[in-house]
């Protein structure tokens, strides 16, 4: 028994950061009232959260590697509780983002050097790595129940309080349970791609909020989104020429990375983008509780978790263009199948695209990693690793800020708004979703399919040449 507390500590603060990017979902209805925030101050509730994440997840494993994993992800679960009883007391929706963005600067940490503690601490790592691969699966859908629970039953500052208990357990059994971690004090840390690759990712997700909300030829947009491409640029050339960067641009030129990439991005983007609309068209305009309206979102975990668990086996051995590729259309599909709720529709509407979504979840989500890393050097597998979970963050970001953009030209500004304005703009939001997964997962099935015709070729060539 006692063998198991490392790996039940890292799956406690592993589901608590995990868990903290879907519960606040069903809950922005009661924060929109309470702290009487708009659509766009909504999306940065979300968005301040997965940027953090996004932005700070690889330099943060490279810190990881100079301080000592154990003390990486000790600062990290005490920066999380502090944020997450921020967020808890906040009155006003900027100081709420604030600690939201605290949140995802701890949750990085934690995500960044869980694999690494468990990595140390197993030997035989196959039974512990698919445990807390199952506890990240299920996080999504015990986040939007336990997010309509509590905000039902206490209050939405209760999916922040609900933390402080865990953080503390989670704090006590890492100090006591994990052996101290190897420090590189050599490893070098990339702050100049750092600061290009959150200058980027933030400005474009500002200019694309701040547009849709003031218009696209407002001051500060315009000034936001020339700044995200000045910083891509920066971002581009720092990589280049860093003796040790953040994300070797090299990585790109393989196929097979850059097919993941693309694949866990629009995963996200595609399947979750989408559900903080969701939840308010379903308590809003339709009147439900917190906890129906995260029931009626389960669907599309339970499919995930379902598909993912019975064929698991089967889809390891699948070739990437169909797990990662095809998964991803189906997901679009899905998302597709969402448009079909009009002004008289009810939450049944849902389960159909909900459960082909999971479904491509199912199929997609469990090979993102493994491909990615197994497609470079095993020494760069770390860095695959965070690269695919960054890509992941990147694309929910950006998605919320382009869907919320998408509901709001069509439906109006975020003032209350009649049903048949609502779901016109949801249904607009989906069409976008469905049409990023599915062209995204199109050009992933071509990139794996011809990636694999070239290593076949080479294998070719290299038989005739020793023939």
């Amino acid at each position: 028994m006692k063998k198991w507390l490392p790996l039940f500590a890292a799956c406690l603060g592993t589901l608590m950061l995990l868990i903290d990017v879907t519960i606040v979902n069903v809950a922005l209805p009661d924060i929109a009232t309470d702290l009487r925030a708009g659509l766009s101050s909504l999306q940065w509730v979300v968005d301040g959260y997965a940027l953090a994440l996004a932005a700070l997840l690889l330099v943060l494993g490279s810190l990881a590697d100079r301080v000592g994993a154990k003390r990486a992800y000790l600062a990290g679960l005490v920066l999380f509780a502090l944020a997450s009883l921020g967020c808890g007391i906040a009155d006003t929706a900027s100081n709420l983002i604030v600690g939201r963005v605290l949140q995802g600067i701890g949750g990085a940490a934690m995500f960044a050097t869980t694999l690494s503690l468990l990595h140390s601490t197993y030997t035989g790592r196959g039974i512990a790595f698919g445990v807390w691969g199952a506890v990240s699966g299920a996080a999504a859908g015990i986040g939007v129940v336990l997010g309509g629970v509590l905000t039902e039953a206490l209050s939405w500052r209760w999916i922040f309080f609900v933390n402080l208990p865990i953080a503390v357990l989670a704090i006590a059994l890492t100090a006591s349970v994990f052996p101290a971690s190897v420090r590189r004090a050599d490893r070098a840390v990339d702050v100049p791609g750092m600061l290009a690759f959150a200058t980027a990712a933030t400005a474009v997700t500002y200019g694309v909020i701040r547009g849709g909300e003031h218009g696209w030829s407002e001051g500060r947009a315009v000034s936001a989104l020339m700044l995200g491409v000045v910083a891509v640029i920066v971002f581009a050339v720092v990589e280049s020429r860093s003796a040790a960067p953040m994300f070797p641009l090299a990585l790109l030129r393989n196929r097979d990375f850059g097919a993941t990439l693309l694949g866990a991005s629009g995963q996200t983007f595609a399947a979750f983008a989408s559900t903080p609309l969701v939840s308010i068209w379903l308590q809003q305009q339709l009147r439900m509780t917190p906890l129906h309206a995260g029931l009626a979102l389960l669907p599309m975990a339970a499919t995930a978790f379902l598909v993912a668990g019975v064929f698991g086996r089967l889809m390891h051995d699948a070739p990437p263009k169909w797990t990662i590729g095809a998964g991803l259309v189906l997901v679009g599909i899905g998302t597709g199948l969402l448009t079909v709720i009009d002004a008289g529709s009810s939450w049944p509407a849902l389960i159909p695209g909900l459960v082909v979504i999971g479904a491509g979840i199912g199929v997609n989500a469990p090979a993102l990693v493994s491909v990615g890393m197994a497609a470079v050097p095993p020494q760069q597998g770390g860095t695959a690793a965070g690269a695919v979970n960054t890509a992941r963050q990147l694309g929910l970001a950006l998605g919320v800020a382009v869907l919320g953009t998408v509901f709001r030209g069509v439906a109006g500004a975020d003032q209350p708004m009649t049903l048949p304005h609502f779901t016109a703009g949801l249904d607009a939001a989906f069409t976008v979703a469905a049409a990023v997964g599915i062209v995204f997962g199109v050009i992933a099935f071509v990139l794996f399919h011809r990636q694999r015709a070239i290593v076949a070729s080479d294998n070719v060539e290299q038989k005739v040449v020793v023939a």
